[in-house]
């Protein structure tokens, strides 16, 4: 991990297209801008985990009883009536 001190204003550099800049300190809190390529994904640590765990939970998941449950709800929709 490469540790970096950069002060409020400052940029450094990830490869050509990603520009990170400090736009302000305050206490135990840094704001950063990030200027990278829009089709480049840039997510908290916090929402990949969730992500991830959510992945993991569709693999595991029956597919017997998610087409089930898929064609229970394909039938209620095909019973509903609509409102005049």
């Amino acid at each position: 991990m490469l540790i970096l001190s950069r002060k409020s204003g400052q940029t450094f550099h990830i490869g050509e297209d990603i520009h990170i800049t400090i736009t302000e300190v305050s206490g135990d809190k840094v704001k950063i801008g990030i200027e990278a390529p829009r089709q480049m994904s840039v997510l908290r640590d916090e929402l990949v985990q969730v992500k991830t765990s959510n992945l993991e939970a569709v693999a595991a998941a029956d597919k017997t009883a998610l087409r089930s449950l898929a064609a229970n709800l394909k039938q209620k929709e095909k019973n509903k009536t609509p409102n005049p």
